[in-house]
């Protein structure tokens, strides 16, 4: 989960790229925040980087394997 104080810096958009999930070490086609669709962690990645990889953090078999989807995207490539 992500969290903002001042909800003027962030403006709603409605796009596919919200919908899209990402595996763990895949390359990040958005600059962002990412959180994990298993547990919520999130991470921020810039565009083209790899997203953190399965090791980033630990998850139970019941979560599964970490799935990244962009959470918020910076206009800033």
């Amino acid at each position: 989960m992500t969290h903002c104080k001042y909800r003027h810096f962030l403006e709603p958009e409605d796009g596919p790229e919200y919908d899209a999930t990402y595996e763990a070490g895949s390359f990040a086609p958005y600059s962002g925040i990412y959180y994990c669709k298993a547990c919520g962690g999130s991470i921020t990645s810039p565009v083209s980087q790899p997203l953190p990889s399965q090791s980033h953090h630990k998850h139970s078999a019941q979560q599964g394997p970490i799935r990244w989807q962009l959470a918020v995207k910076s206009n800033y490539q």
